[in-house]
């Protein structure tokens, strides 16, 4: 194993330079300091340093002014609308923080065991059996597994039970007006957010979710709602709140967008080693990476369920826990498993969903 060299602590040797008397003492000290780049001296401001929490919004600088002549123009809100709404916005501070946060991705051998637990197992077999008829009636009109709505319904929101305790438009002020990296994405969805108001009849400044603006019982962001939600009860309105028939339907409705199959695989498993260049290259591309059906089956030497119409499989490697003889456990993601990655994009995600919905089903044979 190659070791990285690392810059000398030594000081720079200046005696070699002519005049070195006559160098300002700031570029004296600049230059002493040039090998302590990457410490604290040098960290990059992030979006929470520049705030305070509870500072109200200015909402005079040109972008509010753009946004709310978007919002009259265009979605026809009153400036009296507008006032109601944005009056007294503050920032809050944790959100920023929360965003700025690198969360480490965890390996999947520590990360599976956050969803896969007894209560949750033990919740999602209790809730096949209440919303039997109601899954059913999902399954024969949108045509989406029973057990990995259910398991996305488990790991989103505990069932309902977590639906976030930020308040949704504080955070989508907070996150337009004061992360910039990310603050068009932000602004849209401050503008679907309340136009799905508007249209299901919810207070805006009363909704509940993430510190990223996902909201309800489906934690969708407010542009997945207004693309995915669906009224399931009888009504016109798409409650993601607090209808379970919605919930679960939308939830549905999400991958069946993504082509999902009813009946069709999600995984298979490999093996500890990939015997193709191809299954390599395609792991090694992520998500987007494909390789065909037949190449798998015939370099793995196993015998692999078909894929739906022929379409192309993912290759995953997930981690095994330090120790054992092997690193990796490889799987092909079938066109169900990528479904769930539109989801999420983690493929750790799309595998703790897989894997919680063969725990609360003994139909094990749909995998």
């Amino acid at each position: 194993m190659f070791r990285m060299r690392l810059p000398s602590l030594t000081p720079p040797d200046l005696s070699a330079h002519k005049n070195i008397t006559a160098l300002p003492v700031v570029l004296l000290a600049l230059l002493l300091l040039l090998p302590l780049r990457g410490t604290a001296a040098g960290k990059k401001t992030k979006a929470a340093d520049l705030v305070k929490d509870g500072q109200q919004i200015n909402l005079n600088q040109q972008k509010y002014h753009d946004l709310f002549n978007e919002l009259t123009k265009k979605y026809h809100f009153s400036d009296r609308e507008l006032q109601t709404i944005f009056q007294g916005q503050r920032i809050k501070k944790r959100v920023l923080e929360l965003m700025d946060k690198q969360w480490e991705a965890r390996p999947y051998y520590r990360y599976a065991p956050l969803f896969l637990t007894r209560d949750k197992i033990a919740t999602g077999r209790k809730k096949l059996g209440r919303y039997k008829k109601l899954l059913d009636r999902i399954e024969k009109e949108i045509g989406v597994d029973r057990e990995i709505v259910i398991a996305i319904w488990g790991i989103e929101s505990r069932y309902g039970t977590r639906q976030g305790r930020f308040n949704v438009l504080q955070t989508l002020n907070t996150l337009f007006a004061a992360y910039p990296r990310r603050s068009k994405f932000f602004r849209k969805q401050l503008i679907a957010f309340l136009v799905l108001c508007r249209e299901n009849n919810v207070n805006p400044k009363t909704v509940k979710g993430s510190y990223a603006g996902a909201f309800g019982q489906t934690q969708f962001i407010p542009t997945s709602f207004r693309a995915y939600a669906v009224s399931f009860d009888g009504d016109d309105r798409r409650d993601v709140w607090n209808s379970v028939p919605d919930v679960l339907a939308s939830i549905a409705n999400y991958l069946k967008h993504f082509h999902w199959t009813l009946d069709a695989p999600v995984y298979a498993e490999l093996g500890y080693t990939l015997k193709d260049k191809q299954l390599i290259a395609a792991k090694l591309k992520g998500r987007k990476g494909r390789v065909p059906w037949s190449v798998v089956r015939k370099a793995q030497g196993i015998d692999l369920p078909p894929s739906p119409h022929n379409k192309p499989l993912a290759i995953v490697a997930l981690e095994l826990p330090p120790g054992g003889k092997y690193f990796f456990r490889y799987i092909a993601a079938y066109p169900n498993f990528q479904a769930i990655t539109e989801w999420n994009h983690s493929s750790r995600y799309a595998m703790a969903v897989s894997e919680l919905a063969e725990a609360i089903t003994e139909r094990t044979d749909r995998r």
